[in-house]
């Protein structure tokens, strides 16, 4: 099979979430036998990655994947050409949309590696009204375009796959759940002393979106601070965009952002527990990373996390604070947990069953 990959996500963003979803779908398309794997992409004339993947004869910024005319240029103009001189046979783009634009050439198959539909579902934080309707028009017809013309539609869980299928009904029969890759850290977590953290912290790890429930979180553990003694100091990793300014202020809150992976790593070894109390997740990057360092998680119900997430996980409504302040009141008293069996719940999510599945989804497109 001669697969080619849009690489754009992971030359100018290797350490987002989807940029590393498109370094695993790389890794797992090697590991097979019989792919041969072309990359295709954009960068200045400059740059290195020119050397290792296909680009056009233009060039362009490495983070231009978000810029409408710079996406409509690679996708419409230089894709379809370059792909059919390439000899490419499966082609798949991970960035929620991003297939090529105009007919498909006869034999070939399209394969989209969709996340989550938040562009469309959720109001993300665009900077302006204006903007945030542009994103919103440009991303429905780019995600419904890769949607229609895709043979395998790949999602990280069934609450996506449902999601998709709810608003696109016509693609129910392309959709394939595919978990993404999740690989433990690697190396030694870095020494976070001048982070000056207390010994007993719990962790959210990502704020920024509305949908990640940060401020109202916080409002409720602020509550259980003062009703529960022991309830222990937050970490909030991603910085502090969705909090008041009165929530900035409080005592025993720790805002970080611009971490290493070692220094990550260490911040999740270190937490008494991850909280993960999104009103909507498309998988739930931080519960496996949590896990694989033997941390225990809890995790708001009503999207994917009721999959992530360990069965025997504490579970809370994101919309009831009560609820979840007691809750906080029990797990602050609560006796340390084995941190094997978190281990064991994360092997599901490492490189053996990663490749195991795209294989078969690949072996169905033959």
């Amino acid at each position: 099979m001669r697969i080619g990959l849009d690489y754009r996500a992971a030359a100018g963003y290797p350490t987002s979430g989807i940029g590393r979803q498109n370094l695993a779908l790389e890794q797992a398309f090697r590991e097979h036998p019989d792919v041969q794997l072309q990359l295709f992409g954009v960068a200045p004339y400059d740059h290195p990655v020119r050397r290792l993947i296909h680009t056009p004869r233009w060039a362009a910024p490495l983070n231009s994947v978000q810029r409408l005319p710079d996406r409509l240029r690679f996708e419409g103009r230089f894709l379809p050409v370059a792909l059919r001189d390439a000899g490419i046979q499966i082609y798949v783009a991970n960035i929620n949309m991003g297939l090529p634009l105009g007919r498909k050439p006869a034999g070939m198959r399209y394969v989209l590696q969709l996340h989550d539909l938040f562009q469309l579902t959720q109001h993300n934080s665009h900077g302006s009204q204006l903007k945030a309707r542009i994103y919103r028009m440009t991303d429905y017809l780019s995600i419904a375009w890769s949607l229609k013309v895709a043979d395998q539609i790949w999602v990280p869980s069934q609450f996506t796959a449902n999601e998709a299928a709810r608003l696109f009904p016509r693609i129910k029969a392309k959709l394939r759940v595919i978990p993404l890759l999740v690989e433990a850290f690697k190396g030694e977590p870095a020494d976070i002393v001048h982070l000056r953290l207390p010994l007993r912290y719990w962790l959210c790890v990502g704020t920024r979106e509305p949908r990640k429930n940060i401020k109202w979180f916080v409002d409720a553990w602020q509550t259980a601070r003062m009703q529960f003694v022991d309830t222990p100091e937050l970490v909030l990793v991603g910085g502090d965009d969705p909090l008041t300014e009165a929530q900035r202020q409080l005592p025993g809150l720790h805002v970080l952002s611009g971490l290493s992976d070692a220094e990550l790593h260490a911040l999740y070894k270190n937490a008494e527990r991850l909280w993960q109390p999104s009103r909507s997740e498309g998988f739930g990057l931080p519960v496996i990373e949590a896990l694989n360092t033997g941390t225990p998680v809890a995790v708001a119900t009503g999207s994917s996390l009721d999959e992530v997430a360990p069965p025997d996980s504490p579970r809370f409504s994101p919309v009831d604070s009560g609820n979840l302040i007691r809750l906080m009141g029990t797990l602050s008293q609560a006796p340390e947990e084995d941190p094997a069996l978190a281990r064991d719940w994360t092997q599901r999510y490492q490189l053996k069953a990663f490749c195991e599945r795209v294989h078969a989804a690949l072996e169905e497109l033959r």
